[in-house]
């Protein structure tokens, strides 16, 4: 398999198969694609993996595409700006991700979901409470918001960060909640209660750009109506 990513900030990666070789993505993720690729649709795993795909914002249904014929092309488009970070994992070898970060790999690849089994975590986690665990082998390709930015923690070096800005961090990589000390930091930073902290050893990618964050932007531009 070969991939070339292009578009800028409006990313697509193009990927060239063939026969025999195949990727899979969540229902409705292919773009576009050259005749000769079949299509099979699956939970991929089972109902419970499905089930448990789809609490990390990916569908129930994954789509398996296998190429047929030789220098069979297909295409995936990011679903806002951003870039598309591709990443190849070894057999045995694992990273997690935020949620609905996944948009396509090889078919040898595993998606589950990765739960932080901390109480911390799990009350005040916000965007990091949840996310996915992709498994290697294979290569795939993930979306992050914005650009990336990427850190190679040493052991037991710590890096605090607003959730929504977590990318994609390697295994070994600890992560966890603390909260924000002080009364006039809590109330008057805007970085409400609560950061995550990343400890090393291992590599980080952080996003500029959350999506939560474009979202906050609109909704709070958008015009207020009187209905009295």
């Amino acid at each position: 398999m070969k991939y070339e990513i292009k578009g800028g900030n409006l990313p697509v990666v193009l990927v060239t198969m063939e026969p025999g070789e195949s990727v899979f993505t969540e229902s409705g993720g292919m773009s576009w694609m050259t005749d000769g690729i079949k299509m099979d649709t699956n939970t991929k795993g089972g109902l419970l993996k499905g089930f448990k795909r789809s609490l990390t914002g990916d569908s129930l249904f994954m789509t398996t595409y296998t190429a047929e014929k030789n220098n069979s092309h297909i295409a995936f488009c990011s679903d806002f700006p951003g870039e598309i970070k591709a990443v190849t994992l070894a057999k045995g070898e694992s990273i997690i991700c935020q949620k609905k970060s996944f948009l396509a790999g090889e078919s040898s690849l595993d998606v589950d979901m990765y739960f932080k089994k901390n109480i911390g975590v799990g009350f005040f986690g916000g965007e990091g409470f949840i996310l996915q665990k992709i498994s290697g082998p294979g290569t795939v390709f993930l979306e992050m918001d914005g650009s990336i930015m990427e850190y190679d923690l040493a052991p037991g070096e710590l890096l605090k960060v607003e959730q929504g800005h977590i990318g994609i961090f390697e295994e070994s990589v600890s992560f966890d909640i603390i909260s924000v000390k002080g009364m006039k930091n809590i109330l008057l930073s805007g970085e409400g209660l609560f950061l995550a902290t990343l400890r090393g050893p291992g590599k980080i990618w952080l996003q500029t750009m959350p999506l939560s964050k474009i979202i906050g932007l609109v909704t709070a531009s958008m015009p207020r109506t009187n209905n009295g």
